[in-house]
């Protein structure tokens, strides 16, 4: 793996987003957008599932904050890449980059997990919340706000 990063570090990518003085922070700036994008669609629907705005149907926002979300995560992977090249033999020495990508992977797999178990079972969730699926609505909370979280602490650490 250090080999990839030192070999991406070096690349014109990497390169570019070391060289060109605003292209880091605009790349940043929309990274923090996907950011955003995911937290505010994810994290509604989150908070929805969990029983806050129950006169607001689930079946009217559930689309259209799965998709929000879902254009977060590309412009998320889309920008960490070049961002991710601009430093990477350092970052993947970063505890919290690292941990920032392991929630990020566990953030994925309970979206996807979520979606194969309820997205066809919606529209009954007001008449019965399914325990797993409260659990899992509440733990994509906690994840994608943490990885917010750690995205702003790898400068720290």
């Amino acid at each position: 793996m250090e080999e990839f990063a030192a070999a991406l570090e070096a690349s014109w990518l990497g390169a570019a987003m070391r060289d060109h003085p605003f292209l880091y922070p605009l790349i940043n700036v929309v990274h923090l957008l996907g950011l955003v994008l995911i937290v505010g669609g994810i994290g509604l629907l989150d908070l929805r599932l969990l029983g806050f705005a129950r006169k607001v149907p689930l079946t009217a926002i559930y689309g259209l904050l799965t998709g929000a979300a879902g254009v977060g995560i590309v412009i998320q992977i889309s920008s960490g890449i070049p961002l991710f090249a601009s430093d990477a033999t350092a970052l993947l020495n970063n505890y919290a980059f690292g941990l920032k990508m392991l929630l990020f992977a566990l953030a994925l797999a309970n979206a996807g997990t979520f979606r194969l178990l309820w997205s066809s079972r919606v529209a009954d969730w007001d008449r019965h919340q399914p325990f797993i699926g409260l659990v899992q609505a509440a733990l994509s909370l906690m994840l994608w706000l943490s990885i917010g979280a750690l995205g702003r602490w790898i400068a720290y650490a």
